[in-house]
């Protein structure tokens, strides 16, 4: 494989699975917070009571996926508000996606302290920009602003007082990263999984493995969400389909449930991440894969998703799960001996199944789309494992996975565009 190409793709891999806290739209929120309250404590020397004031401006999806999800280590709150309290309150800006994983008990009664003694605003942003959040913290004399756009981590400007600490295009990381996706291509992901050297991608999937069961075996044990992951065991039995569907959905029923335990992201989202490793290894469980064959079908999966994602962009009024489950049904493929005919067909297969499943924000039900996702993902592997399968014409099938692709992308990202904005007008209106 090409040497250029083969580092991108580790690099990849490097830099989009990254552990994180809870739903990482509000997590994004109480990073720029925790920026913004660290650019005011250099005016002035104190804690967050100084915080007279604070304005959050951010994009209509953030709204939608901030509004119903608990954030955690805040004992149950949820909502912008809560999450931009909690950076501010206890916020750790180093720790990015992190940024509130170590919260104290005194600081969490200090959160609700904060939310009842300061002034918040809300707003919706008019920066046109899908992913867009402003926080500006006012005391009695400074303030102080941090904007993060077009991904979760990308800071894009921090001032206070009218000073500019850091300021830097927007267009010029959105556009870095999108290229490096763009050359993601289903052939090429194959051969890179069958030629990559595992010390090269080892350290990342072991956390992604370690995090994503250790949560899915959190969410079996406890009480949250819509126990999607438990219902499935209780309803359906043991098998493999149901193990990893099951564990899939409860890793998301712990997490939408404001678990405060780590996953590792997959196109900047937790339930992403979730989707697309843990029925993988699952299936290796089930069929004795050895850990070598593990990492490279993780390869797979993970990279299937990502190339998936990237024509969609990271939010929108399609379920990204749908994507995480294609990857994972190719990845389960790779485990089952397939190659680059057999895991294109596969995704084809899902897509052509599961495309144009809403995303309503986050919250629990996100964790039933997951095990739908998976299951979609699964019978696409099935029905070419069986001699079967769907053809260009029909639906939105094209010839040609590439096609297939880039018709649902414009699906997600053009066609779709009213009915985002449907979604959060119903939502805004409960």
């Amino acid at each position: 494989m090409d040497r250029t190409l083969y580092n991108t793709y580790v690099d990849i891999l490097k830099t989009q699975l990254v552990p994180a806290m809870g739903c990482t739209e509000p997590i994004a929120v109480a990073y720029a917070a925790s920026l913004a309250a660290q650019a005011l404590r250099k005016s002035e020397d104190a804690g967050p009571a100084f915080v007279r004031r604070v304005h959050i401006s951010v994009s209509s999806n953030i709204i939608k996926n901030v509004k119903s999800v608990i954030v955690p280590n805040t004992d149950g709150l949820h909502g912008l508000e809560a999450a931009a309290a909690a950076g501010i309150v206890a916020g750790d800006p180093t720790k990015k996606l992190l940024v509130i994983s170590q919260v104290t008990g005194a600081q969490k009664e200090l959160i609700r302290d904060f939310l009842q003694e300061a002034d918040f605003v809300v707003e919706e942003s008019d920066s046109g920009e899908l992913f867009d959040i402003l926080i500006t913290l006012s005391s009695d004399s400074h303030t102080a602003q941090c904007r993060i756009a077009g991904t979760h981590t990308n800071v894009v400007r921090i001032a206070s007082d009218g000073t500019t600490e850091l300021e830097k295009s927007l267009a010029a990381e959105s556009n870095e990263e999108h290229s490096q996706l763009e050359a993601l291509l289903m052939e090429k992901i194959v051969e890179f999984a069958g030629c990559v050297e595992i010390a090269d991608v080892k350290e990342v999937l072991d956390q992604q493995i370690r995090c994503n069961m250790d949560i899915a075996k959190e969410g079996l044990t406890h009480a949250y969400g819509a126990r999607i992951g438990q219902v499935l065991l209780k309803a359906r039995g043991n098998d493999p389909v149901t193990r990893a569907r099951a564990y899939a959905a409860a890793a998301s029923d712990a997490r939408m449930g404001g678990c405060e335990k780590p996953v590792v992201i997959n196109s900047g989202s937790g339930n992403q991440g979730i989707t697309a490793s843990i029925p993988v290894i699952i299936y290796a469980e089930h069929l004795g894969s050895t850990q070598e064959q593990l990492y490279r079908a993780l390869v797979v999966s993970n990279l299937v998703t990502l190339h998936l994602k990237c024509g969609i962009g990271p939010l929108s009024a399609y379920c990204g799960a749908i994507s995480a489950g294609c990857g994972a049904a190719a990845g389960v493929t790779w485990l089952y001996g397939g190659g680059f005919k057999e895991i294109a067909h596969t995704v084809v297969n899902a897509l052509a199944i599961n495309s144009g499943v809403i995303c309503d924000g986050a919250k629990a039900s996100c964790a039933a789309k997951i095990a739908s996702a998976v299951e979609a993902g699964l019978l696409g592997m099935e029905m070419y494992r069986q001699g079967s399968q769907f053809h260009g014409g029909d639906g939105i099938v094209s010839k040609g996975v590439e096609n297939t692709i880039r018709n649902v992308s414009q699906l997600a990202s053009q066609g779709m565009r009213k009915t985002d904005t449907e979604i959060i007008k119903i939502m805004l209106q409960g």
